[in-house]
This record gives C-alpha cells, structure tokens and sequence, in this order.
C-alpha cells in the first residue's frame, strides 16, 4: 500500500495553537501521531512524507525509529535543521525537493508547497502539504478549484497516513466546506 503524510510538525508545540489541533501538548501531538501513523502502515508499505516531518524536536531519531514503512521524504522548509542531525539514509528510502511518481493508476507530482503548474497538469495530480488547514491565502480560491490539487497535511486528513483515494475524498469535502472562503 502506499501511503501520504506532509505537516507532521512532530516536536512542535505552536503547531498545536496555530493549526488548532486537538492536543495538550506536542508530546500527546508526537504519540497520537506515531500510534495513528503505525496502525495502518506495515513494514512493507511505502510512505511519501511531503515535508515538515519535525520542527524543534529535541530527538527526531526516536521517533523515526518507531515509524513503520519504506519512507520517502519530500524536504519542507522546517526540514533542513533536524535534517543535519540525523543520517538521514538510515530512515530514508530517497530524500528529495520534488518528485514525479506513479502509483500504478496516476501520475503524480509531489512538492511540499502547492504548484499551480507541474509536468502533465492536465492528466496528472499534484500532491502537496505547507498550507495545513488554512485557507486565507489569496492563491486558495484557485486550489479550491483544482480537483487535482490534494493536500496531504495532517490536519485534513485526520493526523494519519491516507491513500491516494483517502486523499481524494478529505480534499473534496475540506474544499467544498471551504469554499465560501473563496473571495
């Protein structure tokens, strides 16, 4: 099975406020997160982690270590500094700014920002995380109107791992419950 994620923020206590996730603290944020994440991921699924993975945590390691799957991570712009503590091929099966990919059905782009043109836009998706739950940015009316254009951050897709078809679904209703955001 393959699986994404993007906007963990593992370590991130701000997070919790900014985003108005449902936990005290980030070390319930960091357990709720590993326990959703291992209860559909086996040794043998693959994960895509669309960028912010940590931001200022103490010990990335830790819980790399207990987070199952063949990881690929797509590098955010809060990935840089846990990323030069860490031996990154030790967790990673590639590491990577952009990448095109197929799933057997769909071609696919990932990025951790959302793109508004990629490679084969018309037939392919774009899978992105960075934007969280917002939708105040003046570029979200155009997302809002892209079915191809899937957000695979956390906060949407219920602090867990989705399939394509998952991300599919959360997309279609956060965007059709969002859309009077559009101004």
């Amino acid at each position: 099975m393959i699986y994404f994620i993007a906007d963990t923020h593992f370590g991130h206590e701000n997070v919790i406020k900014f985003c108005d996730r449902p936990f005290a603290c980030a070390d319930e944020m960091n357990e709720a997160l590993i326990s959703n994440w291992n209860e559909r991921v086996n040794g043998n699924d693959t994960v895509y982690i669309i960028g912010d993975m940590f931001f200022r945590c103490r010990e990335p390691e830790s819980i790399l270590k207990r987070l199952r799957g063949k990881k690929h991570l797509i590098v955010g712009n809060h990935d840089t500094e846990w990323m030069s503590k860490v031996d990154t091929d030790k967790y990673f099966r590639s590491v990577n700014l952009m990448f095109e990919m197929t799933d057997g059905a769909h071609a696919i782009t990932l990025c951790h920002y959302p793109l508004l043109s990629w490679k084969h836009q018309m037939r392919s998706f774009m899978i992105h995380g960075h934007i969280h739950n917002n939708t105040d940015m003046d570029f979200w009316p155009l997302l809002v109107s892209r079915e191809n254009v899937l957000n695979a951050g956390v906060d949407i897709n219920g602090f867990r791992p989705v399939t394509f078809n998952e991300l599919i679904a959360n997309n279609a209703e956060f965007k059709q419950r969002n859309a009077s955001s559009e101004v």
